[in-house]
Order: C-alpha cells, then sequence, then structure tokens
C-alpha cells in the first residue's frame, strides 16, 4: 500500500526544534525528545512542513498533492427555508455558508531520532556515541543487520562485559576515553561499528561508542549546545532580558522514514530534493546560525533501476 523510502539528516549548524526564542527571563528554550532515551528528535510535523514550504516556492500547487490540502473556507450558497414550511418562495433566503476541506497526503513522515550523536572528550579524539535503542530503530528503517557487528551481537557485548558496557573502535587504540562526567574503561578488542555509519556521512567510523540504553540521556545532555542570549534596550547597551536555548550539535546524524502512498496511476514521483540530496534549514533560530542541515533521501523508492 505504501512505497517505503527514509531520509538522513546530517547538522551542519547545532539544530533547535522545541520551545521558541522568547524574552522571558531565565527562559531556557528546550528541544523536542524521545519518551524513551530522553535524546533530541525532529518531529514528523516540522520535516513535512519544510519540504511542504520548500515546494509551495519551487512548485506552486504540488505540495497539496503530495502533502495534503490545508484546512481552508469555502464559501458555498445554499438555500435556508424559513421557520413556517408553508412560506412562498420569495420568503426563501439566500446565505453564504463556509465548510472546511482537507485532504489525505500521499507522503507520510514520522519523526527523526538521532543515530549517532558528537560528544567532546577533553584531550581526546571527538567520539559518535549511540545506544542500542538508537540503532534498533536504525535498523529497522534501513533493514541492515551487518555479519559481524549485528544489533544482536551489540546487545549481547553490552550484557557480557563485565567491567566496560561500552563496544568502542577508536583511531588510535586506548585502554580508557575520559568523557566529563567520567571514564571508560577497557575499550580494547571491540567490534567495528562501521556499518552501522550511513553513506557519505562525516562519522569517523573509528571514533564511535555504543553506550546501554540506561547511559544515553545523560551523556546527550552533557553533548548538547547551549547558548545564553540576551536582549538589550532600545537606546542603551543595558540588558533588559536573558534567556538561553539548547539544541543538538553539529556533526549529529539522525533518521527518518518516510511511506508514499500507492496510487492507481503513479504518473509522477515524489521528487522533493535535487539529485535526492540538498542543504535545507530545519527549526527556528536560523538568524543567528541554527537549523543548517545536509538531507539525503534514500531506499528503494528512489533507485533508478525500481523507481517504485
Amino acid at each position: 500500500m505504501y512505497h517505503k523510502a527514509y531520509g538522513i539528516i546530517e547538522t551542519l549548524a547545532p539544530l533547535h526544534i522545541g520551545a521558541s526564542a522568547g524574552e522571558e527571563t531565565g527562559n531556557l528554550n528546550l528541544i523536542f525528545r524521545d519518551q524513551f532515551t530522553q535524546t533530541g528528535i525532529i518531529p514528523g510535523s516540522s520535516i513535512r512542513g519544510r519540504f511542504r514550504a520548500d515546494m509551495r516556492t519551487n512548485e506552486r500547487g504540488l505540495e497539496n498533492k503530495w502533502y495534503g490540502q490545508e484546512s481552508i473556507e469555502i464559501p458555498q450558497d445554499t438555500e435556508e427555508q424559513s421557520e413556517t414550511p408553508e412560506a412562498p418562495e420569495a420568503d426563501r433566503t439566500k446565505t453564504a455558508k463556509k465548510r472546511k476541506d482537507t485532504t489525505e497526503a500521499l507522503v507520510k513522515f514520522e519523526y527523526a531520532s538521532l543515530v549517532w550523536l558528537p560528544v567532546f572528550c577533553p584531550g581526546q579524539p571527538i567520539v559518535w556515541v549511540t545506544c542500542p535503542r538508537l540503532l534498533k530503530r536504525y535498523a529497522q528503517i534501513t533493514g541492515i543487520n551487518p555479519e559481524g557487528c549485528s544489533l544482536e551481537s551489540i546487545y549481547e557485548l553490552l550484557k557480557t562485559k563485565p567491567s566496560s558496557k561500552h563496544p568502542v573502535k577508536l583511531n588510535q587504540p586506548r585502554d580508557r576515553l575520559f568523557f566529563n562526567l567520567g571514564f571508560l574503561d577497557n575499550l580494547q578488542n571491540t567490534p567495528d561499528l562501521s556499518h552501522w555509519v550511513p553513506t557519505n556521512s562525516k562519522v569517523q567510523p573509528d571514533n564511535l561508542v555504543v553506550v546501554d540504553d540506561a547511559d544515553i540521556s545523560l551523556i546527550h545532555d552533557m553533548a548538547l549546545y547551549r547558548q545564553t542570549r540576551t536582549k538589550l534596550k532600545d537606546d542603551v547597551k543595558i540588558v533588559d532580558n536573558f534567556f538561553g536555548f539548547e539544541a543538538l550539535p553539529e556533526d549529529s546524524i539522525l533518521i527518518f522514514p518516510v511511506a508514499i502512498k500507492k496510487t492507481s496511476t503513479d504518473d509522477q514521483k515524489w521528487q522533493p530534493l535535487t539529485s535526492n540530496t540538498e542543504q535545507l534549514y530545519f527549526g527556528g533560530l536560523e538568524s543567528i546560525g541554527c537549523g543548517r542541515c545536509h538531507v539525503t533521501l534514500s531506499g528503494i523508492y528512489f533507485e533508478p533501476e525500481n523507481p517504485q
């Protein structure tokens, strides 16, 4: 009933999608998070809105076909009977009523979840961190389960490794990795996780860490980009209000599934991006350098030999 596809988002700047920027004193504008891992997400409505806005600009009219007709008010002339059924024809009045009309979208978007999150380690290389639950969603969407480093083997390693729950492959052999919150020990002889890295991403396949599902939330909060902003008075350089926001750091990798509804006549293919890859802005605070991302659409639907 649906063609399957998916999108890979790689952040090129901090990404903030959540509470809007206000001027409330001490307000921290938080990002949207997954309810289980407490890691940052991009809601499907935000992804749909971005694609819809771009199509409205470049191919006006087609956005209603692919993403559904928005709720609108349509004037409609109707005849209204007077209270007395026996009233003559002349007593009937013409009135203008309005109704709302929507249509189903042909393209369905789900939320984008993290695959890899870059974390700064003082005096050591930046590492990209994930957890089995995030990898499980990545595997469900892409269909991968590489031999030698399957999802089952990662789960098993996290369960059976007594002194460390963190499989990692670093460029230089290390026994210890230092985070701001502590150390990860005994990192030798761990599986190669490069198969779990999306193609053409900037993630370094030798600097990958998988932590337990219970640990990802704390590491995620440590890795977030945070900035405090101030609003000055209009006529003098005096702080009027201040507020802060948090965002996913650049070089984060996210994935979202897409479903394209099959129709009786698939005469036109959904092609929202140039060559299925493009730079787009997501979220808010674009005017201060947030939201720039590199988006790639993949899946059988976009393969030339099997476009459907």
